[in-house]
């Protein structure tokens, strides 16, 4: 039963793209207050999780960028807001504009497609090494990116009904490891649409086959604004999951316990 709910989990957090999902939660915050003039860049900022992100930020008064790629269909779903910028991660030449005078990024794009323009190759790999390309010339300070569990994994089920999207999804990683940028990548278990700050948030390493359980995209999202001002969540890569249902006040600890992919730089 565990397996098949695991199933479900990841099927709905690559294949369910309706934005209408309900988003009221009980947030978990961190440790870290917002760096004060710093604007941070959110791509993919109308999918389900990238709303509750925006959310969560202009809760915490961030400044914030909400990148789409119709300016017009986000005022439809969400509702006018002049933090909106309309660019297309598949479409390079739009983004320099969108990365203009912006501090951090995060990132939480995926392929809405199993092939084409709108599939993991161009999305989850393509779209991520536009962005990360992007953020070196724009001389970005930190860039967190939500990939998923699994990616090691080639036999993994999701990449033989979803466009091998774990493996593009794994060389949007590698390229942002490679690139320079102070990153974080967070690896979330399979999504949920539930409130967030119920359930324990605990960290895992290593991509273990068989890993097995869900996180509440509301989890998600605190996790990688946390992250955003962390120094403990510099340099690291790492699955997220949820556990036993009780809040732990003090989840993002655990930064300090993940081992980093390369030795920290103080740049």
């Amino acid at each position: 039963m565990t397996k098949y709910f695991q199933i479900v989990g990841f099927c709905l957090a690559f294949l369910w793209t309706s934005a209408f999902a309900n988003t009221e939660d009980t947030t978990q915050t961190g440790h870290t207050a917002p760096v004060q003039k710093e604007t941070i860049l959110v791509a993919g900022a109308t999918g389900q999780t990238g709303r509750l992100i925006v959310e969560q930020l202009r809760s915490a008064q961030y400044d914030i960028r909400a990148m789409t790629r119709s300016r017009a269909r986000a005022a439809d779903l969400f509702g006018e807001a002049d933090f909106w910028v309309e660019a297309d991660v598949t479409k390079p030449e739009s983004l320099q504009a969108a990365m203009k005078d912006i501090d951090k990024v995060i990132c939480t794009i995926g392929a809405t497609a199993a092939s084409g323009a709108n599939g993991p190759e161009f999305v989850d790999y393509g779209g991520v090494r536009h962005l990360v390309d992007t953020a070196v010339d724009a001389g970005i300070k930190h860039f967190v990116l939500i990939s998923s569990v699994g990616v090691t994994q080639e036999d993994h089920f999701l990449n033989k009904v979803f466009g091998d999207v774990l493996k593009w999804k794994l060389k949007g990683e590698d390229y942002l490891r490679q690139s320079g940028l102070r990153y974080t990548i967070v690896r979330p278990a399979g999504l949920q649409n539930m409130p967030g700050g119920v359930m324990d948030i605990v960290f895992r390493q290593g991509d273990e086959k068989g890993l097995e359980g869900l996180i509440t995209r509301a989890d998600v999202a605190a996790i990688t604004i946390e992250a955003l001002n962390n120094p403990d969540a510099h340099y690291k890569t790492f699955e997220a999951l949820n556990t036993a249902e009780r809040q732990n006040p003090n989840w993002a600890d655990g930064f300090a316990d993940l081992i980093a992919d390369t030795p920290a730089q103080n740049n």
